[in-house]
């Protein structure tokens, strides 16, 4: 007799969505991963990250990065947000994984503007290097995200259910 495997995802519910929406909006930084263009290995690097008016996930970046041409070069990515409080297992805290496409918001576009002056809303000391010519924005376009809401608290959610509720 085999014993029932049980799935550990829990349905997606309105706390689920909740504790996610929270995460990304209070997240100022993230962990972002790449795939190196000439190698194809895994690279992660720390981000600012901050939502566009419309609640897409959004970072300031510099064509000087190695990050910034891994996404030019193949846009899927995956950034993770939440951070352990100060006691506590770090493993027990929620954490929020987005797997996105990196759309390039280049300085010319009607956008710009739009993006600009919400990120240094949320960004203020940003004001020193936004405007540098090899920084531009990056919408973080999410194709689906993976919350832990804490020990045995596992959800899928898709775009939709990260979208600020207006």
């Amino acid at each position: 007799m085999s014993a029932k495997k049980t799935d550990p995802i829990r349905p997606t519910d309105d706390a689920a969505r909740a504790l996610a929406q929270e995460l990304l909006a209070q997240a100022r930084f993230a962990a972002l991963g790449v795939l190196e263009p000439d190698s194809g290995t895994p690279f992660v690097s720390r981000i600012a990250i901050g939502q566009a008016p419309n609640g897409t996930p959004l970072t300031l970046v510099s064509s000087l990065s190695q990050h910034t041409g891994a996404l030019r070069a193949n846009p899927a990515c995956s950034v993770m947000v939440g951070e352990p409080a100060d006691k506590g297992d770090p493993l027990t805290h929620p954490r929020l994984t987005l797997q996105c496409r990196a759309r390039f918001v280049e300085r010319q576009s009607p956008e710009h503007g739009i993006l600009r002056a919400s990120w240094l809303a949320s960004h203020p000391k940003a004001k020193l290097y936004v405007d540098f010519g090899d920084f531009c924005f990056a919408m973080l376009e999410v194709e689906r995200a993976f919350l832990n809401g804490g020990f045995g608290k596992a959800y899928q959610l898709s775009p939709q259910d990260l979208a600020p509720r207006l």
